[in-house]
């Protein structure tokens, strides 16, 4: 790549991680105050807070709900009028419905009307972010040079982390600061209304930026560009069983992320009774050493391909998922940071390879479309309905091993879908046809990558050899 080119990426990676940053540290902080949300804003419990709990996940499980319609709107939106566009306009949705979250009144103020305000709010959120993460990886990975869109991509993970590791911390940091009573009190605020300072910065950060070559050049080789709605038909129509596959992968990606990340201090906390903070703490380190390890898996993938590295955390989740939570349930500091470590470790294999994977599942002109619709649809259904559904059968079956059991089913669907996989590192996400579909497509590292056997225009994708020589299609 040119030195100018390498500029251009950095900034798009820099772009996207901050507002997927954004997105995640809003789910986040209200994972990790939970405990207080379900008793501002629902009350009205007799139940000993059990009910609260159960209510305020389904709440959670709200935003999710909706976003599939972010998706259904916001990519055949990206797919024809840009990128760019789109993801400026998530972005302030996001950020302001989130600090609005901050600002309301709770249930012994005005009643029935603040649960009714919250999930109004959290249905805001959903709506955008059904076009924001997508957006993001497809921006981020058509930017990327084709034989380093690993690396490249997973600093749109490293992003998610950092929200949910900023998150972690603040809230962590702010309970032992003011206490239980200080943070029913009204300090439960303060993480959400911060989140517009964060979207202030993204703002300005990708007005800036500009939709990658990879999506003008092929847009612009389309004689008849469809409207948006017949977009999306098209791409129900050409490729459901791409969008299958991203379906069933994302369906352990949701479960396992919600469930190690944002259930999990419910879960430590309310359901085995550990103390909170000391709960918290472990998260927060194992989300350190996530995020230590995340860039090196990302590398990791360009060398030796996205499909083992999804392949062995897969089957991770199927085989040591229960044994995990048999570990957390000790009340020991150690053992609970090794059951937790070993969730982790798996969940970072698979979100340090997604942001590059996913997007190489479809061609150019329906790849922001195909990636929200699949990736929110299985969101909406396994994503935010994780934590309510496990804790509602714990509740049922009075076995605090559910979670395990879970995350082992979610795995076995998982590996089914990575197995369908095409290996498409190093492989041009130029031309209008999938990636990885075309076996005249070389796949050596530092080669030209020319698409020409499907009867499509040959493409040359970028291989980032030197700093001095870019080539393009």
């Amino acid at each position: 790549m040119t030195v100018d080119e390498k500029k251009t990426a950095r900034k798009s990676v820099a772009g996207s991680a901050i507002g997927n940053a954004i997105e995640w540290f809003d789910y986040g902080i209200y994972g990790y105050l939970l405990v207080y949300i379900s008793d501002l804003f629902f009350t009205f419990d007799d139940d000993g807070g059990a009910l609260a709990r159960v209510m305020a996940l389904g709440t959670f499980a709200v935003s999710f709900l909706v976003r599939p319609l972010g998706g259904l709107i916001f990519g055949p939106l990206g797919d024809k009028f840009g990128r760019q566009k789109v993801l400026v306009l998530t972005i302030a949705l996001i950020s302001t419905s989130t600090a609005c979250i901050g600002l309301l009144p709770t249930y012994n103020t005005v009643g029935f009307l603040a649960p009714i305000a919250l999930i109004l709010l959290r249905a805001i959120q959903g709506f955008s972010a059904g076009g924001e993460y997508a957006g993001a990886a497809v921006f981020m990975a058509e930017h990327a040079p084709d034989n380093r869109r690993g690396i490249y991509g997973c600093f749109l993970e490293f992003g998610t982390l950092v929200g949910y590791s900023g998150a972690a911390i603040l809230c962590t940091v702010l309970t032992l600061i003011v206490g239980e009573d200080g943070m029913m009190a009204g300090w439960w605020r303060l993480p959400f209304v911060l989140t517009i300072l964060m979207g202030i910065l993204a703002l300005w950060m990708r007005r800036h930026l500009h939709d990658p070559e990879t999506f003008t050049e092929d847009v612009e080789e389309e004689v008849d560009q469809p409207s948006a709605l017949r977009a999306l038909g098209n791409l129900l129509k050409t490729y459901p069983l791409q969008v299958l596959k991203l379906i069933g992968f994302v369906t352990l990606l949701n479960i396992a992320f919600y469930l190690v990340l944002t259930y999990m201090p419910s879960y430590l906390s309310a359901t085995l009774g550990h103390s909170t903070a000391q709960s918290n703490f472990s998260l927060v380190i194992i989300q350190l050493v996530m995020i230590a390890v995340i860039v090196p898996f990302g590398a990791l993938s360009d060398k030796i391909g996205r499909r083992p590295i999804l392949i062995v955390a897969s089957a991770g989740f199927v085989l040591l998922s229960v044994p995990a939570m048999m570990l957390i349930q000790v009340d020991s500091f150690v053992t609970q940071l090794l059951g937790i470590g070993i969730l982790g470790l798996f969940l970072v294999m698979l979100i340090s390879t997604i942001s590059a994977t996913l997007p190489a599942l479809f061609p150019t002109k329906v790849r922001y479309s195909g990636f929200a619709v699949g990736y929110n649809i299985s969101t909406a259904i396994f994503g935010g309905t994780a934590g309510m559904v496990n804790e509602l059968l714990i509740n049922k079956t009075g076995n605090p091993l559910v979670p395990g059991w879970y995350l082992a089913a979610a795995g076995v669907v998982g590996l089914i879908a990575v197995l369908t996989f095409r290996e498409t590192a190093g492989r041009s996400l130029r031309g209008n046809v999938v990636p990885g579909a075309d076996d005249d497509l070389r796949m050596a590292r530092g080669e030209e990558l020319i698409g020409a056997k499907t009867g499509s225009t040959p493409t040359v994708g970028r291989t980032d050899v030197s700093d001095e020589n870019s080539t393009k299609g």
